[in-house]
């Protein structure tokens, strides 16, 4: 099944604790089932010191969100919306917003 949100895509948060929240995708794990978002659903996390965090203490992180809690941002009206697939002309598969804009290009065209 395609992809309805990729890695570096903007999305906003429609459900849970920070609904109304948007940030950039930071990956996707667990079989596709859950994403880190930038910026939220952070929790602190108690680090030692180390070459990588000298002073140690406490560190924010990205805690992952269920992937049906977030919607891809819509780039002409900035509002999150709802996602289909579309072929154009030349054989590229794109991900289109319901108002007609294209989100991103799932296939490139076949030379």
């Amino acid at each position: 099944m395609a992809a309805r949100i990729k890695k570096d895509d903007t999305v906003e948060i429609i459900a849970g604790d920070h609904k109304g929240a948007t940030g950039k995708v930071l990956r996707i794990t667990d079989g596709d089932t859950r994403v880190y978002v930038a910026g939220v659903n952070l929790a602190k996390k108690h680090v030692r010191p180390s070459q990588k965090y000298p002073q140690g203490g406490q560190i924010q992180i990205e805690q992952p969100i269920q992937i049906s809690n977030v919607q891809p941002v819509n780039p002409k009206t900035g509002k999150g919306t709802r996602v289909r697939f579309e072929v154009n002309a030349k054989g590229e598969k794109n991900r289109v917003a319901l108002d007609g804009t294209v989100i991103g290009v799932i296939r490139k065209a076949k030379k």
